[in-house]
């Protein structure tokens, strides 16, 4: 027996395709089924083709089966799992593969993010066996199958996994790579490392070595090089003898040479300093939710480069690959942050949720540690550090993913007073949310110089750590208007980003190093009484079009631009968007 089966898009949350309110705010298990024909040439069963099912990712937890057989289980949304279904699918040819995926989109205070289910047990105000799901994050809990399914192949001796890490001097790069092979034990490898044209510039062989790159071209931001997010490409070829026959997998993976170092005031790519002046993102629009929509993800980019945007936080939640790989491409630097976001009850910061949450970073790394443009891991996003747990807890969550990934810096976003934040020591960069006039002293405009003043100096005596304004601003009802200016209205906006960056610019010259507005866009919340269809802190409305911020935005990060920049005055009209 089942309930409803309506036609649901994939990728796409379902919240808001119907018109059913229920499933908008529906929490509990739904399921999704497909069937599809495989091509023929995947159905032989001569056991050198290995064939496998991958989901961008699925919100929150999915069981997975094909041909009724259970293939997978995965917790957690936002990073992608896969299943082997060779030995199902080539057992039947010629029969449709059918494919099933039950969700569960509940959250509890050990998934990430951390929720509670509350029963509502007062039987005069609510129906028999009522409840609701809480969660102690501001932004809509979309479910869905958010991105691509695919099915490929690989031979069943294949590579599993690549790991490439760079040095560079002025004349010459090394590339150290690892390569893991799995179906068979003996196998070759040659790798051939090319440039943009094509050539070949270095090559090599075997699963662990290193390549020379003879006057590389570096891989540098956006606005930093008149020639940003350049990439090499390197093919890795296996050959493997199973079964007397002779297998070739063939792996292409985007190289970007670069380095990051953090100094005690100093973020630094490629030994220059960078100055992050970029944005808080969501992954959120009309009707499709948080899935993948590459029209959308064009648009933001656009957006972003015609902002003078050099880099964003993947607030609060890993993006889609696809928008990982525009980032390379184009020179937008990242800090990579997993969904740790609302960590705000004791029982979230127990061994159970730890775990968990190791897990997830190493999902997180796996996917996207040979991306140029991530240059930091964030942890979480505004948890309760100052609980006493939360020593511990930070403390063997930041050393672990120092150990599965020892090139890059690492944080965590804080709202926490510095005096008592507990992870605090650990991290490597001090990235710290206030809303000055906003939701402390609100209307008070004035307060502003005072207290980010306050508030950095404090943070630096206390811990000699580069800071980033990771997040601050206003919600700005677009074509309200008010002056002298008023909350909620688009002067408001404007007037707080001025009296913050008044500070910035003080600080910039000793230790703050980024400054990343909150919020890119506007976007979809739970409903409450201090949202009206949503979060308004977006310099851009969530249909794209600009504010009066963003204009303030702009012409403040061009002017930056040109006066980090070591290439002749940039101007907005030189950019070529490819």
């Amino acid at each position: 027996q089942t309930g409803p089966v309506i036609d649901m898009p994939v990728p796409a949350s379902f919240n808001d395709i119907t018109q059913d309110p229920g499933l908008e705010n529906y929490i509990g298990w739904v399921w999704y089924e497909k069937e599809v024909l495989l091509p023929q040439r995947w159905l032989q069963d001569d056991l050198s083709t290995r064939v496998v099912l991958r989901f961008g990712s699925a919100h929150y937890y999915s069981i997975v089966w094909v041909n009724g057989m259970q293939v997978v289980e995965h917790e957690g949304g936002h990073l992608p799992f896969e299943a082997d279904i060779s030995s199902i699918v080539q057992r039947s040819p010629g029969v449709p593969c059918r494919i099933t995926v039950a969700l569960n989109n509940t959250l509890t205070p050990h998934t990430l993010p951390p929720g509670w289910i509350q029963y509502m047990n007062d039987k005069a105000k609510y129906p028999k066996n009522y409840f609701v799901q809480n969660i102690r994050f501001d932004f809509f809990n979309y479910a869905g199958i958010h991105r691509p399914v695919v099915l490929y192949t690989t031979p069943s001796a294949y590579i599993d996994d690549i790991t490439v890490t760079t040095t560079s001097s002025e004349s010459a790069a090394m590339v150290q790579y690892q390569v893991s092979v799995v179906g068979s034990t003996q196998y070759s490898l040659s790798l051939s490392l090319r440039d943009q044209e094509g050539e070949v510039v270095a090559t090599g062989d075997g699963p662990a070595g290193e390549l020379k790159v003879p006057n590389p071209n570096l891989w540098w931001p956006y606005l930093m090089h008149e020639n940003p997010g350049y990439r090499y490409f390197l093919e890795v070829k296996m050959q493997a003898w199973v079964n007397g026959a002779l297998l070739e997998d063939i792996y292409t993976l985007p190289v970007g040479i670069r380095t990051v170092h953090v100094t005690s005031t100093q973020f630094l790519i490629n030994g220059k300093p960078f100055y992050f002046h970029g944005v808080n993102k969501h992954e959120d629009a009309d009707i499709r939710g948080k899935g993948l929509d590459w029209a959308l993800i064009m648009k933001d980019f656009n957006l972003l480069r015609w902002l003078g945007a050099n880099s964003f936080r993947t607030s609060h939640y890993p993006y889609a690959e696809e928008i990982m790989d525009l980032c390379d491409a184009y020179g937008i630097v990242v800090i990579d942050e997993c969904p740790g976001v609302g960590i705000k009850m004791l029982e979230s910061f127990g061994n159970k949720s730890l775990q968990h949450h190791l897990v997830v970073m190493e999902e997180l790394i796996r996917r996207d540690k040979n991306r140029p443009s991530v240059v930091m891991w964030s942890v979480a996003n505004e948890p309760a550090s100052e609980l006493p747990p939360a020593a511990y807890y930070f403390k063997t969550l930041i050393a672990y993913t120092k150990a599965l990934d020892p090139s890059r810096p690492v944080t965590f976003v804080t709202c926490t007073n510095y005096a008592i934040d507990h992870g605090a020591p650990y991290v490597d960069v001090i990235c710290v949310n206030s809303y000055f006039s906003w939701y402390h002293d609100p209307g008070h405009l004035e307060v502003i110089p005072l207290q980010l003043s306050t508030q950095f100096e404090n943070w630096y005596r206390t811990y000699q750590k580069p800071i980033i304004q990771s997040e601050y601003g206003a919600d700005s009802i677009p074509g309200l208007h008010s002056d002298p200016p008023v909350m909620f209205s688009e002067e408001y906006q404007k007037a707080m980003l001025k009296e913050y960056h008044s500070v910035f610019d003080k600080k910039r010259k000793e230790y703050v190093i980024g400054e990343l507005i909150w919020n890119f866009a506007d976007f979809m919340t739970n409903q409450g009484v201090t949202r009206v269809l949503g979060n308004k802190k977006g310099i851009f409305t969530r249909q794209r079009q600009p504010k009066s911020a963003a204009f303030v935005l702009r012409d403040r990060y061009w002017k930056i631009a040109n006066e980090s920049s070591c290439l002749p005055p940039i101007t907005k009209s030189h950019i070529h968007f490819l």
